[in-house]
């Protein structure tokens, strides 16, 4: 199908147009993307394509949230507030139990408790209340010995690092990020969608997978048990990703692991400002960009068995550069700050891409991204 791509780009950055606009061409449905980059605060890449997305739509990010979320703690680290090196039962001492008094906030933040989930898994209404999710996790048995692991705590990461915040500062992460981030920088991008912005807003749109990515996703064998259970699979129904994105009390409530609801400008907009590539002057001192982005998990991650994943709370970028930081999103989406290029990249889509995750149209854009950037 043809689908047209609106926006615009700076001088010199056309390379990057020409790579979208070959990606949306090659997609067999309309993608409803948006991709927005800045370069040490200037947008030089303002891009959109799908029959019903703007410029300025807003829709779900799922997991670009959990970087929301680890920006308030790098915060409260940042001031003093908040010690990473201190068992997270210090701070919140119904947290105990099978081991779990001995980790530490660093630990719990890098994905390290393992408390994936409830045995018997969660309602959509009850994975979008974090308080609720904390409560049930605080006394529960892990699925591995916490500390001595890692794995993605798909969706009560944001729950479990955000109980911590609160009983050391008496506030949500929402409450914090609204006051400390987004109203300060203008983000386009919500932990609870605003009455006032719900006219923007669009729904995340399913999976069209073609015949031979069904074929290809048969031949790759059911899930693994411990992904099953981080990503609420294993209860029954199994979770729909995307009816968890629309439901009303996601929007409501803006849960911190994967709730948040954005555009790509709110995305880039919010790494920029994290990252201190945005005039408006840095969130984070160069010591805590670093510490962010600092490996904090050797070994492989045993949910996605994905090596050496997350820095301080933060998917490590590879790809990018040592020093970059980011997080991607389920339906395909992807953000991500590069301090040595200048970088501040955001990627949403509302189409669900195949398999889900970051989208592999990511890697083409970002090299073509970081061609141009490195060049200057």
């Amino acid at each position: 199908m043809s689908v047209t791509v609106n926006g615009t780009v700076a001088a010199g950055w056309e390379s990057v147009r020409e790579e979208f606009e070959a990606f949306v061409a090659a997609e067999p449905h309309a993608p409803e993307a948006q991709l927005a980059v800045s370069h040490h605060g200037r947008t030089v890449v303002d891009l959109w394509a799908g029959e019903d997305t703007g410029a300025d739509t807003l829709t779900g990010v799922f997991s670009i949230t959990k970087a929301a979320a680890h920006l308030v703690v790098a915060l409260l680290a940042q001031d003093g507030v908040l010690d990473l090196d201190r068992p997270v039962s210090s701070y919140w001492p119904e947290f105990t139990g099978h081991g779990k008094e001995r980790l530490t906030v660093r630990q719990l933040v890098a994905h390290g408790s393992g408390l994936i989930n409830t045995p018997e898994g969660l309602s959509y209404e009850e994975v979008a209340d974090d308080a609720l999710i904390a409560e049930r996790l605080a006394g529960a048995e892990p699925y591995w010995e916490p500390g001595t692991a890692y794995g993605y705590h798909a969706f009560v990461i944001g729950a479990l690092t955000g109980e911590v915040v609160r009983r050391v500062t008496g506030r949500t992460v929402q409450e914090l990020y609204e006051e400390r981030v987004r109203a300060p920088y203008g983000l386009d991008l919500y932990l609870g969608l605003p009455a006032e912005q719900e006219g923007r807003w669009k729904p995340v749109l399913e999976m069209l997978p073609t015949p031979e990515q069904i074929a290809e996703l048969v031949a790759g064998g059911p899930m693994p048990e411990l992904m099953k259970v981080a990503f609420n699979a294993h209860r029954e129904p199994p979770m729909d990703m995307v009816a968890y994105a629309n439901h009303p009390k996601t929007l409501a409530l803006g849960p911190a692991s994967a709730g948040g609801v954005g555009s790509a400008r709110g995305v880039a907009a919010l790494f920029a400002a994290a990252a201190g590539l945005d005039d408006r002057g840095p969130l984070l001192k160069p010591d805590a960009v670093a510490e962010v982005a600092r490996p904090h998990t050797p070994d492989v991650d045993v949910v996605t068995a994905t090596p050496d994943h997350f820095g301080l709370g933060f998917e490590r970028q590879p790809a990018v550069g040592p020093e970059a930081f980011g997080h991607q999103g389920a339906s395909g989406g992807q953000g991500f700050a590069d301090p040595v290029t200048g970088i501040a990249y955001g990627y949403t889509r509302r189409r669900f891409a195949f398999p889900g995750g970051m989208a592999p149209e990511n890697e083409r854009l970002t090299a073509a991204v970081l061609k141009v950037a490195r060049g200057l």
